[in-house]
Parts: C-alpha cells; sequence; structure tokens
C-alpha cells in the first residue's frame, strides 16, 4: 500500500506541478508579463513547488529526515541525475556569461545550507533571512535585467519561451488551481508513503527522502530540461536546475523554517520553537551527502561553466556518481564518515 502512495504521489507531483507552471504562465501572458518575468518567477518557482508542499507536509507530520532530505536530494539530483539525463539525451551547449551571476548565488546559497546543517540552525530567523535573501535576489535580477538586457535576463527569458500555454485567463486559472490541488495531494501520498516505506525496510526517512522523494519532487525540473535539450535551448536546462537549486534552499528551506523550525540532530525530543536548537546526537544529513552536494556542485561548474558544452560522455560521468551516491546512500557501498559532527 505505501508503495501505492508513493506511486499516487509521483503522478499528481508530476501533472499537478505540470498544470501549475502552465497554467500560471497562461495567465501572465495575457495578462502582458513580460517572458523575463514569467522565466525568473513563475517556471522558477512552480518547478520547485512539489519541492516546497512535500517538505512543509513532512515537516508537519514530523518526518524531518524528509523534509531535509528532500532539499538535500533535490539539488543532488539536479544535476547528477537531471542535467546528466539531459546531456545524454543531447550535448548541452552552454553560455558562461549568461550564469555567472546565478552560479556565484548557487554557491554561496549552497555554502549557507552546509553551514545551516553543521550548526543546526533551522531557526525561524535563519529562515526569515533564507526567504529574505530570495526576495533579494529575484529583485535585484529583475531590475538589472530589465535595465540592461543582460545575458541572464536572455536566459531567463528563453526559460518561459519553453512553456507551451496558449490558454485564456479562466482556463489558466483552472489549470493552475488543479495542478496545485495535484501538487498537494500527491505531497500528502509522498510523504506518508515514505514515512510507511521507511519503516519497512528499516531505513532512516532521511535516506528516503534524498532518493525516492527527491527524485519524485524533481520530476518536473527533469521534464523542463528535457523539452529544453530537444529543442536545441539546451542552455535553458541549465539555467533551469541552477535556478531550481537557488530557490530549494533560499526558498524551500527558508518558507519551512520559518512556519516551523525544526533539528537535524537525530537525538533532539520536544516542542520545537524558534530558539536556537541544542545540539546533541548526530546529524541526519551525513557527510556522505554533503560530500555528494558539494561534488555535484563542483562538477557543474567544471562541465558547465568553464567549458562550451556538457558533452554526453559527461552526462553519462553524471548519471555514473548519480548511482554511486544511491549505493553509498542505501550502504550498498560502505564509506567512513570524513565529518565526525555530521
Amino acid at each position: 500500500m505505501d508503495y501505492l502512495m508513493v506511486l499516487a504521489g509521483l503522478v499528481l507531483l508530476i501533472f499537478g506541478g505540470e498544470g501549475l507552471v502552465r497554467g500560471s504562465v497562461a495567465v501572465a501572458r495575457k495578462l502582458n508579463i513580460s517572458e523575463l518575468v514569467i522565466g525568473l518567477t513563475l517556471v522558477g518557482c512552480g518547478t520547485s513547488m512539489p519541492e516546497l508542499v512535500t517538505s512543509l507536509r513532512a515537516i508537519n507530520t514530523g518526518a524531518v529526515g524528509i523534509a531535509i532530505g528532500n532539499v538535500v536530494g533535490s539539488n543532488i539530483a539536479n544535476i547528477l541525475l537531471v542535467l546528466g539525463a539531459a546531456a545524454l539525451l543531447r550535448p548541452i551547449l552552454t553560455n558562461p556569461r549568461a550564469l555567472k551571476r546565478d552560479v556565484l548565488v548557487v554557491i554561496g546559497a549552497t555554502a549557507i545550507l552546509c553551514g545551516l546543517i553543521y550548526f543546526d540552525a533551522f531557526t525561524r530567523l535563519s529562515g526569515f533571512l533564507l526567504l529574505g535573501a530570495l526576495i533579494l535576489y529575484i529583485a535585484l535580477s529583475l531590475i538589472a535585467d530589465q535595465k540592461g538586457g543582460t545575458p541572464e535576463g536572455k536566459l531567463h527569458a528563453h526559460e518561459a519561451e519553453i512553456v507551451t500555454a496558449e490558454y485564456g485567463i479562466l482556463k489558466g486559472l483552472l489549470f493552475a488551481a488543479v495542478g496545485l490541488a495535484g501538487i498537494i495531494f500527491g505531497a500528502r501520498f509522498m510523504v506518508d508513503g515514505a514515512v510507511g516505506i521507511a519503516r519497512d525496510i528499516g531505513v532512516s526517512e532521511a535516506v528516503i527522502g534524498m532518493s525516492i522523494v527527491a527524485v519524485g519532487t524533481s520530476l518536473p525540473e527533469l521534464a523542463t530540461s528535457l523539452v529544453a535539450a530537444r529543442s536545441g535551448k539546451s542552455d535553458v536546462a541549465l539555467g533551469n536546475i541552477i535556478g531550481s537549486n537557488i530557490f530549494n534552499i533560499l526558498g524551500i528551506l527558508g518558507v519551512t523554517a520559518l512556519i516551523h523550525p525544526f533539528s537535524v540532530m537525530q537525538n533532539h525530543t520536544g516542542d520545537i520553537s524558534g530558539e536556537a536548537m541544542q545540539s546533541a546526537g548526530q546529524s541526519i544529513v551525513t557527510s556522505t551527502d554533503i560530500g555528494a552536494l558539494v561534488l555535484s556542485l563542483f562538477f557543474l561548474l567544471l562541465f558547465g561553466i568553464t567549458g562550451k558544452r556538457i558533452a554526453r560522455w559527461e552526462g553519462a560521468l553524471l548519471l555514473a556518481g548519480y548511482l554511486l551516491y544511491m549505493g553509498l546512500l542505501f550502504n550498498i557501498i560502505p564509506v567512513p564518515a570524513i565529518l565526525p559532527h555530521v
């Protein structure tokens, strides 16, 4: 039954995310909102909506491992799995100038995430600061891109252009509403089923969050990236992944911590308030997870930013890296702890 719930959740998250993005984009176009604004906000935020709702559902049911695992695992899957699959389908041409700003932001956001995990600092204040940083990033990006016609702005506009959504306002609103409902129910099924699977097979909720749940919530990014690669706008695939990873850290963890502060320490018990958490026990985010997160970002920079394209063999290498991470995650391949605290 748990597996059927997860499957149902996956289906609802996929179609719900697609409906939400298409519906909201259609309404925005009818209201004459620019493709730049649509690409930077609606497309970027919309494809990450499954992660947001899933993390909120998980944290509200006490499944902290799934909530944090969903974000960390999704960021790893976006680079190693999604980008790897897109490059394997069609080599991805890159424009380092167009990605420069967003790359710097995702590096900073990842560093902040690692610090929050290490110090177990997912407080209400942290959530407020993360969310504020996301709003500031979007606002400054819009101002810079609209004034100067920057390469980054053209890239975000292209992200919107690949979304087919020629509906009227009422039909667009209906698509968006049905899509949001699908995401909400899909997240419920996904989290409840994932918790049951974790208990049945005797693994931690964090492991399930970083594998099954993370892959499921990353499917909208996979669909967008594959469409971009097939349509010849392969740089959009890379931009979409970077933007999604930024939103996952600053937006999803920001909203989650702001609404319901949490601790990543296994021995933490009791009611969680906005005050500083007590560090005790071992973190549910291991050194293996942190290593995979950092290394995936390193390979993103190595393949996608320093060169002019991500070749098929590089995509295959990224996919192999994801398989290796899954092997380490499920203890198929043993690995010693590198960072004792985490």
